[in-house]
C-alpha cells in the first residue's frame, strides 16, 4: 500500500462517522472509530474503491471538512506567507490545495482491500488541547505509520479535528510547506495559486 493511499484513506476515513458524537469521544478512541469505519466504507462502495473522482469530491466537501480545521493545515502549510496573503487569496490557496489532494489520491482507493488499524498508547493528559494520535494500516507488507495531529475546539462544533497527518514518518504540512515557501519565493502567493491550479487541470486532464 502507497504513501498516497495511506494519506487518503486517513483523510477520507473523517468522513464517514457521525459528527454528532465527536465532541464527547477521546481523540484516539475517535481516529479508531472513523479508521475502522472508512475501511468498511470503502471495501463496500464500488465507486469509492474504484476512486471515482465526482464521489470522492464529495466525500469531501459533506463529511471531511467539517471535521478537519482545514485552514490551519493549508495555513500551515503555506507558513509565514499565509498572514501575508489577503482573505481572497487564503480562500483560493485552501480550494485549490484541496482539489490537489483528493485528485491526487482519489485513484489509490482501488488498492484497499483487507487492511485493518491498530492503534498505539496515547501519551497525553487530560487536560491537553493538542494530542498525537499514533496508529498502524496493517495488511499485506510491512506496516504503514499513520499518525495524526489534533487539536481540541471548543464552541459550536467541539470536538477533536485533525489538521496535521503523519504517513511513514513525514508530516503532510511540513512536506508542502517546503515546497510551498520555494514557489512563494520564486513567483508570490499569485504565483503559488496559480501553479497549484495549473497542476489540477493537468490532473484533471489525465483523469
Amino acid at each position: 500500500m502507497s504513501r498516497f493511499l495511506a494519506t487518503l484513506v486517513a483523510l477520507v476515513a473523517i468522513g464517514f462517522a457521525p459528527l454528532a458524537s465527536a465532541a464527547d469521544e477521546a481523540a484516539d478512541a475517535l481516529i479508531k472509530r472513523l479508521s475502522v469505519d472508512v475501511l468498511d466504507a470503502i471495501k463496500a462502495d464500488k465507486q469509492v474503491k474504484a476512486g471515482e473522482l465526482t464521489r470522492v469530491i464529495a466525500l469531501v466537501d459533506q463529511r471531511i471538512m467539517p471535521s478537519v480545521n482545514f485552514q490551519r493545515m493549508t495555513a500551515s502549510a503555506v507558513g509565514r506567507h499565509w498572514r501575508q496573503a489577503t482573505p481572497e487569496q487564503q480562500a483560493r490557496l485552501q480550494e485549490e490545495f484541496k482539489t490537489l489532494l483528493v485528485r491526487t489520491y482519489a485513484g489509490a482507493l482501488a488498492q484497499v482491500s483487507d487492511q485493518s488499524i491498530a492503534m498505539k498508547p496515547l501519551r497525553a493528559g487530560a487536560q491537553d488541547q493538542e494530542v498525537v494520535v499514533r496508529t498502524e494500516i496493517r495488511g499485506h507488507g510491512d506496516p504503514i505509520q499513520l499518525d495524526y495531529r489534533l487539536e481540541k475546539t471548543p464552541g459550536q462544533g467541539a470536538g477533536w479535528k485533525i489538521y496535521d497527518l503523519n504517513v511513514l514518518g513525514v508530516w503532510l504540512v511540513e512536506t508542502y510547506r517546503g515546497q510551498f515557501t520555494q514557489e512563494i519565493g520564486a513567483k508570490g502567493i499569485d504565483g503559488l495559486i496559480a501553479t497549484l491550479s495549473q497542476r489540477n487541470k493537468s490532473n484533471a486532464k489525465k483523469g
